[in-house]
């Protein structure tokens, strides 16, 4: 051991007691905390993926690829026959379609093929005392304490993703606690086990929790007619798929697209890419993961599952994307011209697509909100 590893551990150990006090009084008792914390140390490889996470950027085209390759709907339909009577219970149980339970486990963990091995407690402990969101890991700390005084798993099985994320499904400790149900029947909620049968549930308890109406898709790719005001294309614009045909927005085969309820317009690569009319069951799979590519890639591998084809539509690829600090960039250009009121974080969330939309009106550009080195050139200009 070197003597930066060892002061790291000395200072963390420092930290676990201090932390053994407050979970004393979450009403951990000393005997669970004694088995936890056991053998645990600081956790380098850890914090160095946590530093990276902020700078990770992924096309959407090159997102969906992967998440939604030929190989993951071949193995995703070969799961679905595997534990076609646990599915169709599940579905029948919970009212979540069957193919979003198994996109999510597709997209998670590749049907249980890579569920993580890092021991959770270490995880959350270097990460609660030493990560960028110290105060959300201590929470997931806690709460993975509880599990294991429940007796749901032992510490030695408590394993998962390097940020605390487990078994087949990925759930994080606080979700666990809150949402995972036991669908085999034995009293326990594992959803570390090869068994994929309380983790499926259990995604799909929280799919249900969190609002999903069964058999409305997450979303369906539309045409855009020439002339499209992109101004529409907004989250909180919303209208039935008749207004919305109406105006010329209508599914792939040229017809009015279903009414499946109220919608919106999401263009995850501006004017130039796939176009989507979104429903509220993609909000669903938001809760799971807020990015909109984790969405789009759980909604099209659960359509692929269910026999739906590839995309239409065609992705601008080959284009150079803007990285984080580029992002950044932009944002400070937008806040110094006046547009955005927001922190500048390279992250791009609704805030920064209104801003880049009020902005792109004001040149007399198309107005689809997308982050570009097109846009950066304006910007600087």
């Amino acid at each position: 051991m070197n003597q930066v590893s060892s002061s790291q551990d000395a200072a963390l150990d420092r930290w676990i007691a201090d932390f053994k006090t407050r979970a004393r009084r979450e009403g951990i008792s000393q005997t669970t905390l004694d088995r936890a914390f056991r053998g645990v140390t600081y956790d380098a490889d850890v914090i160095a993926k946590d530093r990276h996470q902020a700078e990770f950027t992924k096309q959407i085209w090159d997102y969906l690829d992967s998440a939604a390759s030929p190989i993951r709907v071949k193995n995703g339909m070969s799961a679905m026959r595997k534990y076609t009577r646990v599915l169709d219970k599940i579905e029948s149980t919970y009212g979540v379609d069957k193919q979003v339970v198994a996109a999510i486990w597709g997209v998670e963990s590749a049907y249980g093929a890579t569920r993580g091995d890092i021991p959770v407690i270490q995880a959350l402990a270097t990460l609660a005392y030493d990560g960028r969101r110290g105060r959300f890991f201590e929470v997931q700390l806690i709460a993975a304490l509880k599990i294991l005084q429940a007796g749901d798993t032992s510490p030695r099985n408590l394993k998962g993703s390097w940020a605390g994320a487990m078994g087949h499904t990925q759930f994080i400790p606080t979700s666990f606690l809150a949402f995972a149900v036991d669908g085999t029947g034995d009293g326990k909620r594992n959803i570390w086990a090869n068994d994929p049968t309380d983790a499926l549930a259990s995604t799909a308890a929280y799919l249900a929790r969190h609002g999903w109406t069964k058999g409305q898709p997450w979303g369906v790719e539309v045409q855009l007619p020439s002339g499209f005001d992109y101004t529409q294309a907004r989250r909180d614009t919303k209208r039935s798929p008749a207004d919305w045909a109406a105006i010329g927005v209508r599914g792939t085969d040229g017809k009015a697209v279903p009414n499946y309820g109220r919608a919106s317009i999401l263009l995850p690569a501006g004017a130039a890419g796939v176009a989507f009319m979104i429903f509220d069951n993609f909000g669903v799979i938001e809760r799971y993961n807020k990015a909109d590519a984790y969405v789009i890639g759980v909604g099209h591998l659960s359509d692929r599952l269910a026999g739906q084809p590839p995309l239409q539509g065609i992705w601008p690829r080959g284009y150079k994307p803007l990285s984080f600090d580029e992002k950044k960039k932009m944002q400070r250009e937008l806040r110094a011209k006046g547009f955005l009121d927001d922190k500048v974080d390279g992250l791009i969330g609704p805030n920064t697509i209104n801003a880049i939309r009020d902005f792109q009106r004001s040149i007399g550009v198309t107005p689809d909100g997308y982050p570009s080195q097109t846009l950066l050139s304006h910007l600087q200009r």
